[in-house]
């Protein structure tokens, strides 16, 4: 079986610094926000609401997206499961940074310089490039 999702990588800047919103999931590692396409929603759609939902903040999309995340996993009665995420660039439009405690533990903000250093102490592997994409993206490199 084959699931597609969507998600992003949210960016504001606060007193001329940039910060991102890493999560932190139920497993107490550190991801980003992503989430099902539902019946009819594009990516964008899907990774647009998928943030608002889980981190309260309504943002965004620049630019193209910064890549496709794949990897497998099983489900119990279901068997495996494929999945392929699409992650896009995010600016922070609104709203106040609220977890939603069903799906995730908590939403915090990172000094874009912390960022790569947060997530390879607790982040997910596969989300390596992305991490690296968004923060080339923020700090002006368009090679990546």
């Amino acid at each position: 079986m084959k699931e597609f999702s969507a998600g992003g990588v949210i960016y504001r800047k606060v007193q001329n610094q940039t910060e991102i919103l890493l999560i932190l999931d139920r497993f107490g590692r550190t991801t980003l926000p992503k989430g099902h396409l539902e019946e009819g929603e594009t990516e964008k759609e899907a990774a647009l609401r998928e943030v608002e939902e889980e981190t309260g903040i309504k943002a965004q999309i620049i630019g193209e997206p910064l890549g496709v995340v794949a990897y497998q996993f099983e489900i119990p009665g279901k068997g495996s499961i494929k999945k392929e995420v699409t992650y896009y660039l995010m600016r922070a439009e609104e709203g106040i940074t609220k977890a939603q405690i069903e799906e995730i533990r908590d939403a915090i903000w990172y000094p874009l310089e912390r960022v790569r250093e947060v997530h390879s102490e607790s982040g997910y592997e596969n989300n390596n490039m992305i991490i690296k994409r968004a923060v080339a993206r923020l700090e002006g490199d368009t090679n990546l």
